[in-house]
């Protein structure tokens, strides 16, 4: 008897480094040291480095820095996972593609369109592959649905109407102005765009009120909103979000055209249910790393495969067409000039044309 030889890649798995240990942080560098194979979690850095070493040694991780400049100047990481708050984003995106690093980025990539054109312009100009955490596109239920869409199902959309009610205790002195819109309602304007991506959208009219908390309505919170979308197909969309529910996580897709509807999401099916006199009742999720957690996974996996075919000579955007559910720079462009025309919106209390020109500007 004798080995079999097979052909690896000489360089070894993927060394990756997380940036930012925020709760989005902190589950994907779970997801990159123990739940997607052949990616190594090489480093973490985080301005908080207690909480980056404490993160570390869970994990098994030996290079923990209180600053991105140290992952992003170490040879030893191949690809960065950019988990920061979003004010950060342009400009270590930069950076990393500069040192010729992989980049996945998780939404909005800035807060401005100005910032997010630089911070894209600088990585295509170094020519590394670039991806955005847009995870919804890989829950189950929302990858059937698009996939049925696409196929014609409905139709030409004619209705879409899409939900975010966040479970959390609302703390108001921790939401930024305009995160509903930004960092929130991000996500149901790129879900829209995708499921109805053979359109743009033209304008957008947005009201908004601080309903959770209205004590704190005087200081410009807003956590309840309401947009509506129009597209140059004629689709009329609404996009509406809440940032504390008494039942739990709840995200939920609805597509109406002449032939019929599509659904996804929603609240999932428990696998546990309290018989008794009061009636029936059940659990639900708390976190969205619990409704999406194989969304987070399966988002990674893509990117170690687009990083992989880069490295094999394949250009990413060829590599990308092949993996619908994959996010990037034109897809969280989309994204935020809804947001932005929303914000505008919600200003001056008309419908705000979306802005689709790319602005020059360093991040």
């Amino acid at each position: 008897m004798s080995y079999t030889h097979l052909e690896v890649d000489a360089r070894g798995p993927l060394r990756v480094a997380v940036l930012g240990v925020g709760w989005m942080g902190r589950f994907h560098a779970a997801s990159v040291a123990q739940r997607v194979p052949g990616l190594v979690l090489e480093a973490i850095a985080d301005p908080d480095e207690a909480s980056a070493a404490a993160l570390a040694r869970r994990l098994g991780v030996a290079k923990v820095a209180a600053d991105a400049d140290t992952v992003l100047a170490d040879p030893d990481v191949d690809a960065v996972v950019i988990a920061s708050p979003p004010r950060f984003h342009p400009a270590q995106m930069s950076q990393a593609a500069a040192a010729g690093k992989a980049v996945f980025c998780e939404k909005p990539a800035a807060l401005t369109l100005s910032g997010l054109d630089a911070g894209i312009a600088n990585v295509e100009a170094a020519g590394v592959p670039l991806q955005i955490g847009f995870n919804r596109r890989y829950g189950a239920g929302f990858a059937r649905g698009y996939r049925l869409v696409r196929e014609g199902a409905v139709g030409t959309p004619h209705l879409m109407r899409s939900l975010t009610r966040d479970p959390a205790p609302l703390d108001p002195a921790t939401i930024k102005p305009h995160a509903i819109f930004i960092e929130t309602l991000i996500h149901d304007f790129d879900i829209l765009n995708w499921f109805n991506s053979d359109a743009v959208a033209i304008d957008a009219h947005a009201v908004a009120a601080a309903l959770v908390r209205p004590d704190w309505a005087p200081a410009g919170l807003l956590d309840t909103a309401v947009v509506t979308i129009r597209y140059d197909n004629g689709a009329l969309a609404t996009a509406e979000a809440s940032l504390q529910t008494s039942y739990g996580y709840d995200v939920r897709l609805e597509v109406f055209g002449p032939d019929g509807m599509v659904t996804a999401g929603g609240a999932p099916e428990p696998d546990a249910r309290h018989y008794g006199s009061h009636g029936v009742s059940a659990g639900t999720h708390q976190l969205n790393v619990e409704l999406f957690h194989d969304a987070y996974v399966a988002e990674l996996t893509d990117f170690r495969d687009l990083v992989l075919a880069w490295r094999a000579g394949i250009d990413p955007a060829r590599f990308a067409r092949q993996r619908p559910a994959m996010a990037g720079a034109a897809d969280v462009r989309a994204a935020l000039a809804v947001a932005e025309a929303a914000i505008a919106s919600l200003q001056c209390g008309t419908a705000v044309a979306v802005d689709h020109s790319v602005r020059q500007a360093t991040a």
